[in-house]
C-alpha cells in the first residue's frame, strides 16, 4: 500500500508541524504506542488541569528528568573517538596476548581524553593533569589500558585516593575553585603528603598544559606483568607517543583559552579527525626482569616513580589512530565504562598498591554511575572482538534475553547443540602469575617507597632552562593563591629537598622567607638527568596538526594572503581567515574573502601562529579596535610568530611587539615567517613576562 504523504496541522500559536501515518516515520512511546499529538499534554478541558493519565507526558518528562546520569567523580571532562590499534613488532617472547603478538592485525579501540579535577561543565584548558583511557576490543576481550598524561601519580596507595580526589576538588565550605589546584585545601595535603612531590614537579610543569589531546603523551602509570607461555614473567610499563610531538601552551595563554573557546581541546579533537587529519600515537612499552627491576635504585611497584628511558629504553611495537568520531556523545563518551580489570590472557596485575585498590574502584564507580551490573551490555561496552558469555543473569537494565532451563555451571540440562553451556578455558583462559604470598598481614607502607624527593629532583634537574622557569613560575602563582602562611610554608619546606635553588625562586617570587628545609623520610640522591623528559626544543619540525590564523581586512592584498595560506596548509597547518566583521572582507581588486571567525571572538590564542595581511585604511581602523590590539599583542606575548604587512606597523607598534627573529615582514616572502612558525620564540619570553 502506497504511503501518504505527511501534512501539516495548524497549533494553537498558528506554528505548523508535521504529521505522519506511518510505521517508519511515526513518534511513538518507548514502547512503541504511537502518539497521536506531541504537542499538547492531555488535559480536563483547554484551560484545564493536565490528567495523571497522560502516560504520553509522563513517559517524555520522565525520561528527560533522567538524560544525565551521575557524572564521574574524577574525569568528568572528557572528550573520545573510536580508532584502531595496529602491532608493528611482536612481543611473543614476553606474552602470549594476542593483541601484542599478531604482527598486522588491526583492533578497534575507543579512547577517551579527559580533566581530573572539573565537573562534566568545566572548562578544557586548566592547569590539571589529564585523563588517556584506551579501550581495546580485542579477540580475548576487552582490554582497558587505562592511565594519564603523566607517567607518576600523587600516592603510593590507593587507601589515600579519596583525600587526595576531596583535597584537590571544590573546598567543602564554598564548592569553589573549579577545576583548580590553587587553594589551600590541595596544597595543605601535598605539603602533609611528601610522596606527592614527585607529581607536583609534573603537575607545575608545561605537561599539565597540553595545547591539544593530540599532543599529549600517554602512560599507563602503573607497572604491570606480561607472562609468555612458559608461564614466565617480565615487568612492563606501558607508554603512548603522539607522532605530532609533545607541545604545550604557555599559562597566560591557557587562562585565555579557556575565556575564548572552554571547549578548545574537544573542538580542536572533533575537528582534526572530521577533516581526515587523523591522530596518531606510537605505543611503546618498558620491560624489566625480576632482576633488573631489583637492580633499580627504587621500587617500581611505587607508583611516584618512573623508569628513566636512558636506563631502559621504551621499545615501540604498534600504533594507534584515531579515525572516526562519536556517533552520540552520551551514548559513547560519557557512558564509556574503563576498567582496569579489563585485562586478556598474557597480561597481568603488578602488586603496586595503587592498582591493586584500582581494580576494585573502577567497577565499584560504574555501578553508581551506570545503575546496573549491566552496564557491560552498553553498545559502547560490549566486547566486540569476541563472544561473551557466563551464568550471570538478571539485574537492571537486563537486555539479553536467556533461554534454557540452567542458569549454573557445571549443567548436565544442555540442548542440542549447547553441552551444557559455556564453560571454563584451562588452557586459553586468563591465569595469574604465581607470586608467593607468604607474609604476615600489616598495614604498613614498603621501606623501598620511603624516597619521596629523588625522582622529583631527577625530573626538575632534567628540564630545558626555558621549563625549570615555568615550573617555578607555576608554584609562584599556585601558593600566592593560598590564604594560610602555614601551608605555603611547608610545601616551601618540603621542596627543598628537591632543589634549593627551586625553593629560593619560589620564595623570591613569592616575597617570602624560606622556611627551614622538612625532614625527609630518606635523604634523597642525585640521579643521571633525563632529557627524555623534557619538552622544549623537540617540537617537530612542521605545522602539521597546528592552526594559523590569518587577519584580514577590506583593501588586503589577497595575492599575499593567498601566498600565506598555500605555505601553512602545504605544511600541514589548518588555516583560519580573521576578520573585522564574519561577512569577510573586499580585497584589493574587488574580490570578497569569506571570513572563518569574527576578530573579537577568534583571538589569537586560538592560533600557533599569525599573520596579519591589513591594507593602510584597514590598519588605521583597526588602532580603535581592543580586540586587534590584543590579537597582535597576545601573539607576541605568547611567542608566536607574526607575519605582517608593511602596512600593519601602525598595529604591532600600538601592541608593542618589537622587531625579533619571529616578527616577520611578509614582503619578504612567507618561507621567511614559515621556519619560526613552526615553533615558539623562547628568546622573547624574557621580554614579556617576569618569570621566576
Amino acid at each position: 500500500m502506497a504511503a501518504s504523504k505527511p501534512t501539516t496541522v495548524a497549533g494553537n500559536g498558528g506554528e505548523t508541524h508535521q504529521t505522519a501515518s506511518t510505521p517508519e516515520t511515526r513518534i511513538t512511546t518507548n514502547h512503541g504506542v504511537p502518539v497521536s499529538d506531541n504537542q499538547n499534554s492531555l488535559k480536563a478541558g483547554s484551560r484545564g488541569p493536565t490528567l495523571l493519565e497522560d502516560f504520553v507526558l509522563r513517559e517524555k518528562i520522565q525520561h528527560f528528568d533522567h538524560e544525565r546520569i551521575p557524572e564521574r567523580i574524577v574525569h568528568a571532562r572528557g572528550s573520545a573517538a573510536h580508532g584502531v590499534f595496529e602491532l608493528t613488532e611482536s612481543l611473543e617472547e614476553y606474552t602470549t596476548a594476542k593483541i601484542l603478538t599478531e604482527v598486522g592485525k588491526q583492533t578497534e579501540l575507543f579512547t577517551r581524553f579527559s580533566t581530573v579535577a572539573g565537573g562534566a561543565g568545566s572548562v578544557d584548558t586548566p592547569r590539571d593533569v589529564r585523563g588517556f583511557a584506551v579501550k581495546m576490543y580485542t579477540t580475548e576481550g576487552n582490554w582497558d589500558l587505562v592511565g594519564n598524561n603523566i607517567p607518576v601519580f600523587f600516592i603510593q596507595d590507593a587507601i589515600k585516593f579519596p583525600d587526595l580526589v576531596h583535597a584537590v576538588k571544590m573546598e567543602a565550605d564554598r564548592g569553589y575553585p573549579q577545576a583548580a589546584s590553587a587553594h589551600d585545601t590541595f596544597w595543605d595535603f601535598v605539603g602533609l603528603m611528601p610522596e606527592t612531590t614527585h607529581m607536583i614537579m609534573w603537575a607545575m610543569s608545561d605537561r599539565t598544559i597540553p595545547r591539544s589531546l593530540r599532543m599529549m603523551e600517554g602512560f599507563g602509570v602503573n607497572t604491570y606483568r606480561l607472562i609468555n607461555a612458559a608461564g614466565e614473567a617480565t615487568f612492563v610499563k606501558f607508554h603512548w607517543r603522539p607522532r605530532l610531538g609533545t607541545q604545550s601552551t604557555c599559562w597566560d595563554e591557557a587562562v585565555k583559552i579557556a575565556g575564548a573557546d572552554p571547549d578548545y581541546h574537544r573542538r580542536d579533537l572533533f575537528e582534526a579527525i572530521d577533516a581526515g587529519d587523523f591522530p596518531e600515537w606510537d605505543f611503546g612499552v618498558q620491560l624489566l626482569t625480576q632482576a633488573e627491576a631489583d637492580a633499580l635504585p627504587f621500587d617500581i611497584l611505587d607508583a611516584t616513580k618512573l623508569i628513566p628511558e636512558e636506563i631502559h629504553p621504551v621499545r615501540m611495537v604498534g600504533k594507534m589512530t584515531l579515525n572516526r568520531n562519536p556517533d552520540n556523545f552520551f551514548a559513547e563518551t560519557e557512558q564509556v565504562a574503563f576498567l582496569p580489570t579489563n585485562i586478556v590472557p598474557g597480561i597481568d596485575f603488578s602488586e603496586d598498591p595503587l592498582l591493586q585498590g584500582r581494580l576494585f574502584s573502577y567497577q565499584d564507580t560504574q555501578l553508581s554511575r551506570l545503575g546496573t551490573v549491566n552496564f557491560h551490555q552498553l553498545p559502547i561496552n560490549q566486547a566486540k572482538g569476541c563472544p561473551f558469555q557466563n551464568m550471570q543473569r538478571d539485574g537492571q537494565m537486563q537486555t539479553r534475553v536467556f533461554t534454557g532451563r540452567a542458569n549454573y555451571e557445571p549443567n548436565s540440562l544442555s540442548r542440542a547443540g549447547e553441552e551444557g553451556g559455556p564453560r571454563e578455558d584451562p588452557k586459553g583462559g586468563f591465569r595469574s602469575f604465581e607470586v608467593p604470598v607468604e607474609e604476615t598481614k600489616v598495614r604498613l607502607r614498603a621501606e623501598s617507597f620511603a624516597d619521596h624527593y629523588s625522582q622529583a629532583r631527577l625530573f626538575f634537574r632534567s628540564q630545558s632552562d626555558i621549563e625549570q622557569a615555568h615550573l617555578a613560575s607555576a608554584l609562584v602563582f599556585e601558593l600566592s593563591k593560598l590564604t594560610m602562611d602555614h601551608v605555603r610554608n611547608r610545601v616551601l619546606a618540603n621542596i627543598r629537598n628537591v632543589d634549593e635553588t627551586l625553593a629560593q625562586r619560589a620564595a623570591d617570587g613569592l616575597n617570602v622567607a624560606l622556611p627551614p628545609k622538612s625532614d625527609a623520610a630518606a635523604q634523597p640522591f642525585d640521579m643521571d638527568a633525563s632529557p627524555a623528559l623534557r619538552i622544549v626544543g623537540k617540537y617537530p619540525d612542521t605545522l602539521k596538526g597546528r592552526a594559523v590564523g590569518i587577519l584580514v581586512t577590506d583593501g588586503a592584498d589577497g595575492a599575499v594572503v593567498d601566498a600565506v595560506k598555500a605555505a601553512a596548509e602545504a605544511d600541514g597547518a589548518t588555516v583560519k581567515i580573521v576578520a573585522p566583521k564574519i561577512g569577510g572582507v573586499t580585497l584589493k581588486g574587488g574580490k570578497t574573502l569569506k571570513a572563518d571567525g569574527q576578530l573579537a571572538g577568534t583571538p589569537s590564542v586560538v592560533f600557533d601562529a599569525v599573520a596579519l595581511v591589513l591594507s593602510e585604511a584597514g590598519c588605521a581602523e583597526l588602532l580603535k579596535e581592543s580586540a586587534a590590539i590584543d590579537f597582535a599583542a597576545h601573539a607576541f606575548a605568547h611567542l608566536k610568530a607574526i607575519g605582517h604587512t608593511p602596512e600593519a606597523q601602525p598595529l604591532l607598534d600600538k601592541a608593542g611587539v618589537a622587531k625579533d627573529a619571529g616578527v616577520i615582514d611578509l614582503a619578504k616572502g612567507t618561507d621567511a615567517w614559515l621556519k619560526p612558525a613552526r615553533t615558539r620564540q623562547w628568546g622573547r619570553e624574557p621580554k614579556v613576562r617576569m618569570l621566576a
